[in-house]
């Protein structure tokens, strides 16, 4: 997803340094601007090829750290070492699925348990890494698979492409980047293509990585010089010519930078461009809405509309998620305070918080103003502790959920049994609810291990008196075995899709109103 950076010069400034500059001949400005921007544009694609393999070479860190792991386990029985397989998976980022392998035969997966599929090495770059643009059992989404093999024994690491896909598309808005694997490159579309890629007309650059058998290529489309130089230094006449030539060369030779997604996110944040949608949670016995789960997109004016994964971790590191979600509370409450009579008492809302939110009593500002807008009982606030940064037990964290508590705002574990601190925060802080993710859920009918672990985590729920809600339900079978294991709330595609806020308010009030 293209992040664009927000210009801070104005023409003013512009103009002030071409007054300034009045000796140079119009040729040898024309040819300092082409040779300058020729020189920049090729230095800013190496930067972000050089980035681009950095974070892919973290990726297949994890991928190698899992296959050290597992790579002992090879030959033995695929029941005897089902469990760690899975554990690596929930413990690597960005890793999908971990395969022990046999004389390069796969016995064994952390996603079916037994099973067989034989495995050529000559499909692998140095036997080692293979690009596929899907499986048997995703075909249409592309993954990189990491092989590591020692004498009979092997391990093969399949990594979302989807993750590829965001750093090639969220590095820089400007630069065409792909990663090429062997004969096999994929680009920022999610495109994997068998056959050479054409080459970037402009300032090409290859970055090959110096621990695994990959490199980036970057470059920019035909034009982009011109069209780089004109937007650059526009509003050139008369004898002013090369001066505006010159002046506008050193302005950007000096203060120039590189796109930033904090700056983009910034510019948003202001534009208001972050919006809620809502998806509904429902009761499992009467499939009534019990509430919903206030959900933040972007509405990017070039993009369209932005999926959370492409900005919310850019948001939660560079801490403009605590503002984000302020906003996101008051236009929730400015949206559907109106229409808080068509909301059964006690109707929860729910937003999602990081550890960016718990270092500060902010939140609870931010709790008290949500609530005041509603009539006393109407809705409950819940707040989902989602895990991509830890939360760190301190003074400060646990006056906070104090305070929250005191407000009668609930907190909920998102979610639940995919982290490493899920059980830290069970401990150190007072949870209302637990969130199962639909991983687990996605696995009813399906895997019998994924099924014990679901089991599990409901009967701690009930051993805990903790509230339960499931995310991620997709289907009848799915929903009536939730329900007979005692799972109040329910949540999925099933029962409704996120909605702007237009439909969801559409929706809630006719399920209010009577029939005529």
């Amino acid at each position: 997803m293209p992040l664009t950076l927000k210009s801070t010069r104005k023409w003013t400034d512009r103009y002030a340094l071409v007054m300034l500059s009045g000796l140079l001949p119009v040729v040898l400005g024309l040819f300092i601007i082409f040779w300058q921007a020729n020189r920049s544009l090729q230095f800013e694609a190496t930067q972000t090829a050089a980035e681009a393999v950095r974070q892919f070479d973290l990726m297949l860190d994890n991928a190698a750290l899992a296959a050290d792991v597992v790579l002992p386990l090879a030959g033995q029985d695929c029941v005897q070492v089902e469990l760690p397989l899975r554990e690596q998976v929930t413990r690597r980022p960005f890793v999908r699925s971990v395969n022990l392998m046999w004389n390069n035969q796969i016995y064994c997966s952390s996603l079916f348990g037994p099973f067989k599929e034989a495995v050529d090495p000559a499909d692998y770059a140095s036997g080692e890494l293979r690009l596929m643009a899907g499986n048997p059992v995703t075909p249409n989404e592309p993954l990189l698979v990491y092989r590591r093999a020692k004498g009979q024994a092997g391990v093969l690491v399949s990594l979302y492409g989807s993750h590829l896909v965001n750093v090639l598309g969220l590095i820089n808005q400007y630069t065409q980047l792909l990663i090429q694997v062997g004969g096999n490159s994929i680009d920022k579309y999610g495109q994997v293509r068998n056959t050479p890629p054409v080459p970037y007309p402009v300032a090409q650059v290859t970055v090959s990585s110096s621990q695994y058998p990959y490199q980036v290529v970057a470059g920019f489309r035909a034009g982009t010089v011109w069209r780089f130089i004109r937007a650059q230094y526009p509003g050139l006449m008369g004898l002013f010519v090369f001066l505006g030539v010159v002046s506008a060369l050193t302005v950007r030779w000096l203060k120039k930078r590189s796109s930033s997604p904090t700056h983009e996110l910034q510019r948003g944040l202001d534009a208001a461009e972050f919006i809620p949608y809502f998806q509904a949670v429902v009761r499992s016995d009467t499939k009534q809405w019990a509430g919903a789960e206030v959900l933040m997109r972007w509405q990017h004016p070039r993009e369209g509309l932005v999926r959370p994964d492409l900005f919310i971790p850019f948001a939660e590191h560079s801490g403009l998620i605590v503002p984000m979600t302020r906003s996101l509370m008051q236009q929730t409450a400015r949206l559907l305070a109106p229409h808080a009579s068509s909301m059964e008492p006690g109707f929860h809302l729910g937003f999602n918080i990081t550890a960016r939110h718990c270092q500060t009593l902010e939140l609870i500002d931010d709790c008290r103003e949500f609530l005041s807008a509603f009539p006393a009982g109407r809705i409950a606030l819940v707040l989902e502790l989602t895990e991509r940064e830890l939360i760190v037990p301190s003074a400060i964290t646990h006056e906070l959920f104090a305070a929250l508590h005191g407000l009668g705002v609930m907190i909920a574990l998102d979610d639940f049994g995919t982290g490493h601190s899920s059980l830290s925060y069970l401990h150190e802080f007072n949870i209302d609810y637990l969130k199962i993710d639909k991983s687990f859920v996605a696995m009813i009918g399906v895997d019998a291990l994924s099924r014990h672990i679901l089991d599990s985590i409901i009967e701690l729920s009930v051993k805990l008196d903790l509230g339960i809600v499931a995310e991620g339900i997709e289907t009848e079978e799915q929903s009536e075995y939730l329900a007979s294991k005692g799972v109040v709330f329910l949540q999925g595609y099933l029962f409704a899709r996120p909605l702007p806020a237009t439909d969801f308010i559409k929706t809630l009030v006719a399920r209010h109103t009577p029939p005529q």
